[in-house]
């Protein structure tokens, strides 16, 4: 399959999904000779997604919100961008499971136009929790990215440029997608995690560096403590 380009195209709050989606991305284009481009779903960047073309090999990458593709993502996701183009999707969860999020994630795709070659899995740092898999991804998940990369790279190259490939098989549960994940407390009972909201000082103003930052534009500048937006918990 005749590549000329590889896209980086993802969405990182912590910045766990953009080390996986990079590294995947860099080495699968190292690995075909291509160029190595990235386009990030920052707040200003939504409405202007890149025109990829039929020679492009994309890595869209999303973090795992209770077992699926975050809804916030899902209208940035859809618009056609392209028929033909090759997407290798990954996902990043925090060390308890990706559910049905790499599905839903190469459906997304496939319904779009583009023609799916491989999809991935990686686990990393827990976004509530740095008890859970703290560091990660770490030197071992790199590794694995790696290896990913190079499979893909190997799979291109057994598929003609006159065929297109059927979509792949991903792990998951017969239509429809299961129930997303609800967290427990310690009686067994679901905690609503929606209803979560940080706790902003009364002093100083270190408070407006993450308002600035939001990649969701959820934090009032002018006062810290006010929600402007879709709160994600990041």
């Amino acid at each position: 399959m005749n590549v000329k380009r590889v896209w980086a195209v993802y969405f990182s709050a912590t910045g766990t999904t953009r080390e996986v989606v990079s590294r995947v991305a860099k080495a699968t284009a190292a690995g075909l000779g291509v160029v190595h481009k990235t386009y990030v779903f920052a707040l200003e960047a939504r409405e202007r997604v890149p025109a990829f073309a039929i020679s492009d090999l994309v890595v869209p990458g999303t973090p795992v919100y209770a077992g699926r593709v975050p809804n916030l993502l899902v209208k940035y996701l859809t618009p056609v961008w392209v028929n033909g183009a090759l997407v290798a999707p990954v996902v990043l969860f925090g060390n308890r499971n990706d559910d049905d999020a790499h599905i839903g994630l190469r459906d997304i795709r496939e319904v779009n136009g583009f023609d799916t070659v491989a999809a991935g899995a990686f686990a990393g740092e827990h976004w509530f929790s740095y008890a859970l898999g703290p560091g990660r991804p770490d030197k071992a998940d790199m590794t694995v990215a790696d290896s990913f990369s190079k499979r893909v790279v190997e799979k291109l190259g057994t598929i003609p440029d006159i065929h297109r490939p059927a979509p792949i098989s991903v792990r998951s549960v017969p239509s429809p997608y299961r129930s997303r994940y609800w967290p427990l407390d310690h009686q067994g009972n679901p905690v609503d995690y929606r209803d979560i909201r940080p706790l902003a000082s009364d002093g100083g103003n270190d408070g407006r560096h993450y308002a600035q930052s939001c990649l969701m534009g959820s934090i009032s500048c002018d006062n810290i403590s006010e929600y402007t937006g879709i709160y994600i918990r990041c």
